[in-house]
Parts: structure tokens; C-alpha cells; sequence
């Protein structure tokens, strides 16, 4: 996509309305980490606003935005953590859902939760939760 009036390509990030819009998505999207009883126990004791703060740097880079993540490493983050394959999902689909209910277009879910998946690899450490 481009804006029309200087031919710039207009990314993902400012399609969805820059960092007001992905700050909404990050809240709902704890919202519903956090009221999800398959989720919940990983963020005892966490610094919700710290991680809220990384988590709006991430989907920032993810969309095309500026690059502000200062933040550790996935896997060294997620490292101990025992996070399974289902809880990845569930993760991934809360995402999506905030996004969804937040107007983003569907494209733009679709390949933000591309890049997401691509990191799996960084923080799952076992396989699924059913077996």
C-alpha cells in the first residue's frame, strides 16, 4: 500500500493508526492473556506495564513500525518457562482476536500473525499440552 498523495509505501503500522492504536491492541490483548485460565499462571509476579511496554515495541516492529524493541531475546525471555505449543496458540489467537475487535484488516492479521508464528521455535520448549 502507498499513500497516494507522495508514493510512499504506508506501512502496516500506520494503516492500523501508529502507536495510539497498538497500545489499545496490547491492553485488550492482556486483558484477555490474563482472563484466560490456560494463560494465567505464566504472569505471576511479572511487571505487567514493563511487559505491556515490550509487547507494544514487538507488535510495533511486527507491523512495520520503528524499531524501539530494547527488550531480551525471545528465547532467553521465555527461557524455563515450559511454554507448550497450546499455550503458544491460545497467545497467538488472543492476538488476533484484540486485533480483529480492534478493526485491524484482516491482511494485516494474517501477516502479523505470520511474523508471530515464525518465532514460536524462540519460546515454546515442549510440544502440546494434550499429549
Amino acid at each position: 500500500m502507498s499513500d497516494q498523495t507522495t508514493g510512499r509505501a504506508v506501512s502496516d503500522y500506520e494503516v492500523v493508526g501508529g502507536g495510539p492504536a497498538v497500545s489499545a491492541v496490547v491492553n485488550d490483548f492482556y486483558e484477555r492473556v490474563l482472563s484466560d485460565p490456560q494463560l494465567t499462571s505464566y504472569f505471576e509476579g511479572v511487571d505487567l506495564p514493563r511487559l505491556k511496554r515490550h509487547q507494544v515495541l514487538l507488535v510495533t516492529q511486527v507491523l512495520g513500525g520503528p524499531n524501539g524493541y530494547d527488550g531480551r531475546a525471545l528465547d532467553e525471555a521465555h527461557d524455563g518457562l515450559g511454554i507448550t505449543s497450546d499455550d503458544f496458540a491460545a497467545v497467538v489467537g488472543h492476538l488476533a482476536d484484540a486485533m480483529k475487535d480492534a478493526g485491524v484488516p484482516d491482511d494485516i492479521i494474517a501477516r502479523a500473525g505470520a511474523a508471530v508464528a515464525a518465532t514460536e521455535p524462540d519460546i515454546v520448549e515442549s510440544g502440546s499440552s494434550a499429549t
